[in-house]
């Protein structure tokens, strides 16, 4: 999960002076309201939950994705129907009263169910049921590189069969409403075959052709998995080759400079920011502040404190503590990088184990008090 090497373009110009000048492309608040900048947070399979995504709306992220939701789970009620329903997480999360949570309040919207299945029958039934749940947005995955998944046909496998592909977007663009956007995630390839790039050409067309609005691609293969340095250039010879459609960009956005340096380098429309904010919701407020003209800052401890804590209560509301407890020590982990002491932070949430363990991490390494020199006050973010 860590960033690999990266060998990153040179601009003609400094990057604070690109986000300045950077606006959304219209269609896309046109298309999604609420959508009001060109960077979201992407689907994470493990991670991007309600909580995580309340938390990131909460810090200036205007649109969310769902972790890839299994068509045949859906239907049979399971994952995404009682956890992921944004309006019945509004209600969760929403009511009572938890004490200091800015975030609890928020609206998860707008927000892109994401599906991923096998057959066109059963991956329509499946986006017919996020309509009904009140989805803005259906995003169909055809990228997921995950072994288990490819076995079963699903996710990055579709790469390889054009026909099938097809099939599923015919499918759910037929079955969802024309007022709702469905739209498509993508890996360059499945391998870096000729046989295999002229696959994804094939399904990239397609997609228009049928009506998606628009496709999010990764820049690495379905083979490569996350190892090694996705291709920026393959991003930027897709768009000079479509210039009218909508094209989002995926792959090694690990700072908010990135999403900056692939929108000038790429001309994509749109950022994926996926591993790059996890227990880092703050790239989000970074990237508003650089497009407003300001020095991008990382958060004081007791910003980190606040976040901490707000994504903590709202996993309970959501998963119960003893479940909560578990899945937020991978966040712990990832929080910790901002602290001033990072190892031993990461050392005491990996032992959390409940809700006692990680209000004592809280109090013991990011004090409750609002004079920035006593919370840690960090300087602005340095920049080109």
């Amino acid at each position: 999960m860590n960033p690999p090497e990266l060998t990153r373009p040179i601009l003609d110009r400094p990057v604070a002076e690109v986000a300045r000048e950077t606006r959304v492309d219209p269609r896309i608040p046109a298309l999604v309201p609420g959508f009001d900048a060109p960077f979201f947070q992407a689907g994470l399979a493990g991670y991007s939950d309600g909580a995580m995504r309340l938390v990131a709306r909460d810090h200036g992220c205007p649109f969310c994705v769902t972790e890839a939701l299994l068509d045949v789970t859906l239907i049979n009620g399971g994952k995404g129907r009682a956890r992921e329903d944004p309006d019945l997480l509004q209600e969760e999360c929403g009511t009572g009263d938890l004490e200091d949570n800015r975030a609890a309040g928020g609206n998860d919207h707008p927000l892109a169910g994401q599906i991923m299945g096998t057959t066109p029958e059963t991956m329509a039934e499946a986006a017919g049921l996020l309509v009904k749940m009140n989805y803005d947005v259906i995003d169909l995955n055809l990228a997921c590189p995950v072994k288990k998944i490819r076995k079963r046909h699903r996710g990055g496998h579709l790469l390889t069969a054009p026909d099938q592909a097809i099939a599923i977007l015919e499918a759910v663009r037929e079955v969802v409403p024309e007022t709702i956007p469905v739209t498509v995630k993508l890996r360059r390839a499945f391998d870096d075959s000729d046989e295999m790039a002229e696959s994804f050409e094939t399904i990239f067309n397609a997609a228009y052709d049928i009506g998606c609005s628009w496709t999010t691609v990764h820049c690495r293969t379905v083979k490569q998995k996350y190892k090694g340095p996705g291709k920026w250039p393959f991003l930027k010879d897709l768009v000079r080759r479509h210039p009218d459609k909508l094209i989002f960009g995926s792959g090694d956005i690990w700072t908010v400079e990135d999403i900056f340096l692939m929108l000038a380098d790429t001309g994509v429309h749109g950022v994926s920011v996926a591993r790059g904010c996890i227990g880092n919701p703050w790239i989000f407020r970074q990237a508003r502040s650089m497009m407003a003209g300001r020095d991008p800052v990382q958060p004081t401890l007791l910003e980190q404190r606040q976040a901490l804590l707000d994504h903590f209560h709202l996993s309970v509301r959501l998963h119960g503590e003893a479940s909560a407890s578990r899945q937020m020590r991978k966040f712990g982990i990832k929080f910790a990088v901002h602290h001033h002491d990072p190892e031993a932070v990461r050392k005491e949430f990996i032992a959390v184990r409940s809700i006692e363990d990680w209000h004592a991490v809280l109090d013991a390494h990011y004090p409750a008090v609002s004079d920035p020199a006593a919370a840690g006050q960090s300087p602005p973010v340095a920049h080109p």
